[in-house]
């Protein structure tokens, strides 16, 4: 299975609601991108998703926003418990593939681990981020 195919058939199980993007939360927007990469970017990969994202993260400082601070940090004390020289697109590949040698091509199926790794712990920090804010 593709990683489009895969997150296809995840969106149609949680079925995102289509909503004015102005009126959402950080979270709920990037609830809606997690559910349907491929929409937002044109085709869904590791590659892809971590430049979107930098590209968000980007965009909501120029605009006054928070962006992702803090995620790197937070990955680091909540996941690793270690120190990292990592930026968080490799801190979230060592903890979706402690085994992988950051060498060797990815599979579509380690891919999938990687994107799912990472919405989840986006969401929980951004749930954090939400209760703390």
């Amino acid at each position: 299975m593709d990683l489009d195919t895969h997150f296809a058939r995840r969106a149609r199980e949680i079925e995102p609601k289509p909503m004015d993007p102005n009126s959402l939360t950080e979270r709920e927007y990037l609830r809606q991108f997690a559910a349907r990469p491929g929409m937002f970017i044109g085709f869904t990969s590791v590659r892809g998703v971590t430049c979107f994202l930098d590209g968000y993260d980007y965009a909501a400082h120029r605009s006054g926003g928070p962006g992702l601070d803090g995620f790197r940090d937070w990955l680091l004390a909540n996941h690793l418990q270690r120190q990292s020289s990592f930026a968080w697109p490799g801190l979230i590949k060592q903890i979706a593939l402690p085994e992988w040698d950051f060498v060797t091509d990815l599979s579509p199926q380690q891919e999938i681990r990687i994107l799912e790794v990472l919405f989840d712990l986006l969401d929980r920090f951004l749930a954090e981020f939400e209760t703390v804010g």
